[in-house]
């Protein structure tokens, strides 16, 4: 299925290394995000990262469309030469962090497939995750540090913001792990295949999403930092933050790491 390195070759490719540029080679890893993804002849996908388009070409094959969004402009004569034979591609040379997205998805609901640079994976996925756009999963190719911590349940090391960010609006499941050497250039890191199947609604009802993550983040500033301590920072009285503990049944002395997420919803919407 791969035809990285010959790509590479027939167009005299250059890697960029600002844009995180790194390619699977690997087809077995390939075929995994092909299965895990689960795609249907009724399905629309949007692909962040298509590269070379060696996935991409697999997912036309199988899919009813694919919306490709691609930043390095070097890419997009490559993909269009390489894809040129398929009706149902559509590509558009943009910044997935700054482009509207709705005018790219449309009504119709999507499949997200994404290889990003390691370095926007958190701000890509709350993107995706906050945006309320129509997306019913996202396979991504991640850092395996940050794969485990997304991944993390609670009461475990990783367990932190970005878990209970990710977990809010997603199921999460790991498909595998994948080493540097599937890659061209080869990264420094492993990495995993996450898979994040969205929820029709938020896994808890919060009053206020950004006071709820911002509870959240206050919760882990400092992980060995009991609650007590921990929220002072949100400048509550003392007499106030006593009657949030005691209205929802938890031990102020307790840490960010052990509380569930419908623990943390719980003295958010007490205590704003």
């Amino acid at each position: 299925m791969s035809k990285t390195l010959d790509i590479v070759k027939k167009y005299n490719f250059r890697f960029t290394k600002s844009l995180g540029q790194n390619f699977l080679r690997d087809d077995t890893v390939l075929d995994s995000i092909l299965e895990g993804a689960n795609i249907s002849p009724e399905d629309n996908v949007l692909e962040i990262g298509p590269g070379f388009g060696t996935l991409t070409k697999e997912l036309l094959k199988i899919s009813k469309k694919v919306m490709a969004v691609e930043i390095d402009k070097k890419l997009i004569p490559i993909l269009k030469d390489e894809l040129k034979e398929f009706e149902n591609f559509y590509l558009f040379n943009e910044d997935i962090l700054k482009c509207d997205l709705n005018s790219i998805l449309g009504e119709d609901e999507v499949k997200v497939v994404a290889n990003l640079p390691y370095y926007i994976t958190t701000p890509v996925l709350a993107k995706l995750l906050s945006g309320h756009y129509n997306i019913s999963s996202i396979i991504v190719m991640v850092q395996k540090e940050v794969g485990e911590r997304i991944n993390a349940k609670v009461g475990t090391k990783n367990y932190g913001g970005l878990s209970l960010m990710i977990q809010y609006y997603s199921e999460t499941n790991i498909i595998r792990h994948v080493p540097p050497t599937a890659f061209i250039p080869s990264p420094k890191v492993d990495s995993i295949i996450l898979k994040l199947d969205l929820l029709k609604e938020p896994r808890v009802k919060v009053n206020n999403e950004e006071d709820f993550f911002r509870l959240i983040k206050e919760s882990f500033n400092m992980r060995r930092k009991t609650l007590w301590n921990s929220l002072k920072s949100l400048e509550y009285s003392k007499e106030h933050m006593e009657r949030v503990f005691m209205e929802s049944n938890i031990d102020p002395n307790r840490r960010g790491e052990t509380l569930t997420i419908e623990e943390f919803a719980s003295i958010s919407n007490l205590i704003f």
